[in-house]
């Protein structure tokens, strides 16, 4: 039997305690209340702000004619329109060039709308023109925004329209 151990199992004293020890959590809680406590007056200090009495709200100047966008769109016959204005196609480049001279050189942005049934080659004969006039950013527009400032149209001034008249 000498080379032979014997396995002993020892019973605790006590049964484990499942349940948690507060007196820990209470001590770091209070520790941490002091603090706050201690700290908080010396956060609390006065700044003093001067605050304009009345606010000056500056009226929206009307727009300047060289400020506003180029506009160039086609319908489904060819037709071009700068700015809801009827050109002919032969007139349409050196139009253009006549529009875009009075603007600065990083505001030759010219705009165009194309109805969807409009021929794909006229798109690019309207592209090239604008290029060749001297437009140095040419852009696709699905539908006027909001805000456009265009040369023979209201400006939007946010007002809605007045209701129709009920129908007697």
């Amino acid at each position: 039997m000498s080379g032979r151990k014997q396995r002993q199992w020892v019973k605790p004293a006590t049964p484990p305690n499942s349940e948690i020890n507060v007196t820990p959590l209470v001590d770091v809680v209070l520790v941490l209340l002091i603090i706050f406590m201690v700290v908080t007056p010396l956060l609390e200090k006065d700044i003093l702000v001067r605050v304009p009495d009345t606010e000056v709200e500056e009226e929206p100047q009307p727009p300047d004619p060289n400020d506003q966008q180029l506009v160039v769109q086609l319908d489904k016959d060819g037709g071009y329109s700068i700015n809801t204005e009827k050109i002919q196609p032969a007139d349409y480049v050196s139009r253009i060039k006549r529009m875009l001279a009075a603007k600065k050189p990083d505001e030759k942005i010219v705009f165009f709308m194309a109805d969807d049934a409009t021929n794909y080659g006229r798109l690019i004969v309207a592209l090239d023109g604008a290029k060749a006039a001297g437009a140095k950013v040419l852009a696709m527009a699905t539908e006027l925004p909001q805000n456009a400032v265009i040369q023979g149209t209201e400006v939007d001034t946010g007002a809605t329209p007045p209701a129709p008249a009920p129908a007697p």
